[in-house]
């Protein structure tokens, strides 16, 4: 019996969202419904250029895709400034929600967005889209063997790349009026992301944001960073974002037994294999000559690219919705919740004097 496809309709034509349409067409369980964008030439030729079925419904506005009875889900790719406009009014006509990150300008927004889809009772989803790749389990399998890994102390999580062409003159993610958090929003959202779900979601006590943040001249964050503090067993994590240095993309978890590091956990060098490394009980080798056990890697395949996981999981919950069989999933909100405070709380630390900041959730 063939799989209920949940059909997606998508407000513009972002660059993303080329990736993500292409993971909806893999996706066995998902199909695109129809598109709008404020220019009906500039809809229908993004829906050529990415191989949209025929049935695919082209509009010359977003509302026209909200008042398509025949779309069950809303794909959001707009810059930031808009989403709190465009989830809600998605919530309101029943759509379920799966929203690009950096999903608002701050937590009171996003709390407007949750509320929404809540009381309209859709599924909420951020596009974190390494959440879901089969790697990102078995990390957390590493993680959570305590013979092996031990207590968690520290994890350190970058995400940096240089932007090209006019990027930093002309991209939304550094246009004040239509992304103001700049590499904290895009790059930093990750690094957060990682150090929490490395904690298993568990919020930090304090933030401090590192001093000397960069800028362009409109105001907005080109790189930052910050530490992070919890309350018990001296855990702490830093993590470092920007537009201005080489692509990287690594996490190091550190614990009392054990270590993890992995150097693409955003978007895997290759979308078929996710590697990664881990150490148990490392010690000097004899003269010091080098240190043993060398760390083993792991690679872990997938069938679909993770971006088409997403949209997988995020179709499964809808469907369950729809059956009646289930209610939507909080978890997505939950940890899109706690990883918008933080990146509040790193804006309110370099705001007051890079002093430290306690979360509140």
């Amino acid at each position: 019996m063939a799989e209920t496809r949940i059909r997606f309709g998508i407000l513009g034509c972002a660059n993303i969202a080329r990736k993500v349409s292409r993971a909806m067409l893999l996706s066995p369980n998902t199909t695109i419904s129809a598109i709008g964008s404020r220019s009906l030439d500039k809809a229908t030729a993004f829906a050529s250029e990415n191989h949209f079925p025929e049935s695919t419904k082209v509009y010359g506005s977003y509302d026209a895709v909200l008042e398509d009875p025949d779309v069950d889900a809303i794909y959001i790719p707009l810059p930031t400034s808009l989403h709190l406009r465009w989830a809600v009014l998605a919530a309101e006509k029943k759509k379920h929600v799966l929203l690009e990150k950096p999903l608002a300008l701050n937590v009171g927004e996003l709390d407007t967005i949750l509320k929404a889809c809540e009381s309209s009772g859709v599924q909420f989803m951020d596009g974190t889209m390494w959440m879901h790749h089969p790697r990102t389990a078995k990390m957390k399998e590493v993680l959570s063997d305590e013979q092996r890994f031990g207590q968690l102390k520290s994890v350190h999580s970058t995400f940096t790349y240089v932007g090209e062409g006019d990027f930093q003159k002309n991209d939304v993610r550094v246009n004040p009026n239509l992304d103001s958090l700049g590499a904290l929003g895009d790059t930093g959202w990750y690094s957060i992301r990682a150090i929490l779900w490395a904690h298993g979601y568990e919020l930090p006590k304090t933030v401090i944001a590192l001093r000397d943040p960069e800028y362009n001249e409109s105001g907005v964050i080109l790189s930052c960073g910050a530490s992070l503090k919890w309350e018990d067993n001296g855990k702490v994590a830093t993590f470092y974002c920007s537009f201005l240095s080489n692509l990287c993309m690594d996490i190091i978890a550190l614990g009392t037994k054990g270590s993890i590091r992995v150097h693409d956990f955003v978007i895997p060098f290759n979308e078929k294999v996710g590697p990664f490394y881990a150490v148990a009980n490392s010690k000097w080798a004899e003269l010091s000559l080098g240190c043993e056990p060398e760390p083993s890697e792991f690679r872990i395949p997938t069938i679909f690219p993770q971006e088409a996981l997403m949209v997988q999981e995020f179709a499964r919950l809808v469907e369950g919705i729809r059956s009646g069989e289930a209610k939507p999933d909080k978890k997505w909100s939950i940890i899109s919740r706690k990883t918008q405070v933080v990146i509040d709380a790193v804006i309110a630390s370099i705001n007051n004097g890079f002093e430290p900041i306690e979360v509140v959730y």
